[in-house]
């Protein structure tokens, strides 16, 4: 597995990756990354996991407003039948070694507090992130944020 920052040629690869994660439609996935990929003065990182010569997953990660050295991962997926391959794991790792280099402090993510993110919130307690809060009711009636906190130090 090679991680390394998105591509252009990568947009088809990662519109199926979103297809079948359901993460958000793959359709916004252009208008988002191109900030990213025609400005080299962009803070986001957007990361891809190629694997045989293939994007198979990705991340994208902005810092938040008003803060010193706060980022936020806003989306991560990987292809469904290489989920659980350790792809995910390597992008967050890659993510989290460029912003220490960097001199970034905490990295967060937000995720749903809804049954069938159970796995999801797995995976950040598997990568040594803490549930940090909660926002009852924040997605929908009965869906919370879940938000997870790291420390980059």
């Amino acid at each position: 597995m090679k991680i390394r920052p998105t591509k252009s040629k990568d947009i088809p690869a990662l519109k199926l990756v979103l297809d079948g994660t359901e993460l958000f439609p793959s359709e916004m996935l252009s208008d988002m990354v191109s900030g990213f990929l025609s400005n080299e003065e962009s803070e986001d990182i957007w990361l891809t996991c190629e694997a045989d010569g293939k994007a198979i997953g990705f991340c994208y990660a902005a810092p938040e407003a008003l803060t010193e050295g706060t980022w936020n991962m806003l989306a991560i997926a990987v292809l469904p039948e290489r989920q659980g391959s350790g792809a995910g794991g390597a992008i967050v790792k890659e993510l989290e070694s460029n912003l220490r280099e960097s001199g970034h402090r905490i990295l967060i993510v937000d995720t749903s507090g809804a049954d069938e993110f159970a796995q999801t919130r797995e995976f950040y307690r598997k990568n040594d992130y803490s549930e940090e809060a909660r926002i009852r009711d924040f997605w929908a009636q009965g869906d919370d944020k879940v938000i997870f906190w790291k420390s980059l130090k």
